[in-house]
């Protein structure tokens, strides 16, 4: 009998051994297939933020020694020392808080109607998403024309059909406006991702609603925007992070102006880092840029537990 026991727990114990072995051997293989992007990960990402971190500490241009200085450069900021950081953070929030939201509404509601069997939806769709491969850049620089008060079309236009004129870009209450107005010629890749999600509804909830005689606007309540909770979280979150980075459009079509009104976060960074060679101070402006961006990011997360809805689940989470 205790053979026979010996004998087994001992085949078990080889078992086990020889499960560990190719557990470990898997763990290998497959660190292996990562290491790139690991590396990558580390060499692009993670060097670069522990580096930011370390510099907004520091007196700090290129070429010369980091000179360790504390908290001093948080200290400026926050102090107003620096005339330019809280001009930068009043025009951010001013557009990210207009801009994400409105975006989002419309791209929905275009990705509605694109969804729709139309004579001709192929072309309409292609022409929402046109823009998009379009360089920034260059489609920054044509509706710079199109909006100059003196010879720009949009005004022409608006002259012709005996409507008020506006000097767009180059008024301090309506360069921002007019700036998010801009950020919807982008919207594009959120439409795109809208009409996916849509397309992934299932037709006999649908039918459902038209068995119980309800209208359009019950298929919308209670089936599309539920069932698209999901999506509208998604473009949500990627909306709130490219908003507080927006960059190109003001660099381009405003260079921070007037009198700073469109002198978003990013661009008030860039300068300070490359135009006037502060490195430490842009470092701490970057930290900080971090640090709200993954609040907000946090903070959707968060109140979103029990308003999205995950297909697969049979439940909000």
């Amino acid at each position: 009998m205790n053979v026979t026991t010996d004998l087994a727990n001992s085949r078990e114990t080889v078992r086990r051994s020889g499960s560990r072995q190719r557990a470990a051997k898997e763990l290998c293989y497959g660190l292996l297939f990562a290491s790139p992007v690991l590396a990558g990960y580390l060499l692009l990402v993670l060097v670069p933020i522990a580096a930011s971190i370390y510099l907004s500490f520091t007196s700090y241009s290129v070429g010369t020694v980091p000179e360790w200085l504390g908290i001093a450069n948080y200290k400026n900021l926050f102090s107003g020392a620096d005339p330019f950081f809280y001009p930068a953070v009043r025009a951010t929030f001013y557009y990210v808080f207009v801009s994400v939201p409105l975006g989002i509404i419309l791209s929905f509601f275009a990705a509605l109607l694109l969804n729709q069997k139309i004579v001709g939806r192929s072309f309409f769709r292609g022409i929402f998403y046109l823009p998009v491969i379009i360089p920034l850049a260059a489609s920054s620089m044509v509706w710079m024309w199109l909006l100059q008060p003196d010879f720009g079309i949009v005004n022409y236009l608006l002259e012709l059909l005996h409507l008020p004129t506006s000097q767009w870009l180059g008024d301090t209450t309506s360069v921002v406006p007019t700036l998010i107005l801009f950020s919807f010629w982008t919207l594009g890749n959120t439409i795109v991702i809208f009409l996916a999600g849509l397309q992934g509804i299932p037709r006999h909830l649908y039918e459902a609603i038209e068995i119980d005689g309800g209208s359009g606007f019950h298929k919308l309540i209670y089936i599309t925007i539920p069932m698209s909770s999901s999506i509208i979280f998604f473009n949500t979150v990627i909306a709130f992070i490219n908003g507080f980075q927006v960059f190109v459009q003001p660099s381009v079509m405003t260079q921070g102006g007037p009198n700073n009104r469109s002198l978003f976060y990013v661009l008030y960074l860039f300068n300070e880092g490359f135009k006037s060679s502060r490195m430490g101070s842009a470092s701490a402006i970057a930290v900080l840029l971090f640090l709200v961006i993954a609040l907000f990011t946090a903070m959707i997360f968060f109140f979103s537990k029990s308003l999205v809805y995950y297909e697969g689940k049979g439940e909000q989470r």
